[in-house]
């Protein structure tokens, strides 16, 4: 057994923003094993970063990567534990292992055999007035009928009027609004916005406050009329008991789970236990992943049979995305064709050669 690890920009069609700032380019690293003993004999899997935002994102993920490839050959169980603090490694590790197994058909439901939809939201990034009511019109003629809509970097009271114009058109029955705020808010702030938002019937809210203000958090989880999701604050928080003290002093109504930034599988799987002890619902969305790790968590949220709309349409972003088997039809996400054939990988990375 053996393994490569090899860089991959990814490029923004249009400069994506948030609250944190403007996106252009995406890093990403492929983990490639070679075992000429397994059924596929290539495991590949994507180790997907978020300079700015992931909490590997230190001078040691790259050195990091080195030792996990030099030894490979622990296996995924002791690989994974000594990548405690690089959730992004760890769920490429998972994604390369069970590739060697299953090839990229790592949970076998409905929607990875191209017979069911899984529903997701449209994205609104930030920008200008027109640009953001722009992607509002493109989402809702695609099908969308839920949409989450950045907020934070242009002044409320224009993001406010483009929700009032949606809703205007469309009631909550028939189309469900989300807003994500990446933390750009502040205690004081954020009580006006959330009543607001409760009166044009607003689904959540996610991320109001920073993630280090967490007695703020608390607070407005108990006091907002809108339901609050947490994101952000469950960057870093690695043991079951850091998690369970997370979500009893929030107490938040939503978690959003993106497993490239939480050790992958395992990881959300544990985040999803310690919330459904306490009555806390989650939907998983993609941390801007190729369609490789997109595949890996799309497949797992099928397994979970979820109701609520997931947040994995951000494939069309990038100019230069891996070609796969995931397509976006009436606002739902599908696997369409051959979900082992449909790829076109570069040649350094390709688990064909």
């Amino acid at each position: 057994m053996k393994a490569t690890v090899h860089p991959y920009l990814l490029n923004f069609k249009q400069p994506a923003g948030t609250s944190r700032g403007i996106l252009r380019t995406k890093e990403s690293f492929f983990l490639r094993i070679e075992d000429a003993g397994s059924p596929f004999g290539i495991g590949l899997g994507e180790v997907g970063i978020l300079r700015g935002l992931s909490v590997d994102d230190v001078p040691e993920l790259e050195s990091q990567l080195v030792w996990t490839v030099k030894n490979i050959h622990l296996g995924l169980e002791e690989l994974y534990v000594r990548n405690l603090t690089f959730p992004s490694i760890q769920f490429a590790l998972e994604q390369a292992f069970s590739h060697l197994q299953h090839g990229f058909h790592h949970f076998d439901t409905p929607f990875s055999r191209g017979e069911q939809g899984q529903s997701i939201n449209g994205l609104i990034w930030m920008g200008s007035k027109d640009f953001m009511l722009d992607q509002i019109q493109c989402r809702l003629v695609e099908g969308f009928k839920t949409l989450k809509m950045k907020v934070g970097a242009i002044s409320w009271t224009d993001e406010l009027t483009l929700l009032k114009g949606i809703r205007e058109r469309f009631s909550s029955s028939d189309l469900i609004l989300r807003v994500d705020a990446n933390g750009a808010f502040d205690r004081s702030s954020i009580v006006p916005v959330v009543h607001e938002l409760a009166a044009l019937e607003v689904h959540s809210i996610e991320q109001p406050l920073p993630p280090a203000d967490r007695e703020g958090l608390a607070q407005i989880c108990a006091t907002s009329p809108v339901p609050i999701a947490l994101d952000e604050s469950l960057i870093g928080v690695f043991s079951a008991v850091e998690k369970e003290r997370l979500l009893d002093e929030v107490r938040p109504q939503f978690i959003i789970l993106k497993p490239s930034f939480i050790g992958g599988w395992r990881g959300s799987n544990e985040w999803i236990d310690c919330a459904k002890a306490r009555g806390i619902a989650w939907w998983a969305t993609s941390a801007l992943e190729s369609t490789v790790g997109m595949n890996a968590i799309a497949q797992w949220t099928a397994t979970k049979q979820m109701l609520l709309p997931q947040g994995l349409g951000t494939g069309s972003l990038y100019t230069n995305n891996i070609p796969g088997p995931l397509e976006v039809k009436n606002g739902e996400l599908w696997t369409v064709g051959d979900v082992q054939k449909l790829w076109s990988f570069p040649d350094s990375v390709s688990p064909f050669k």
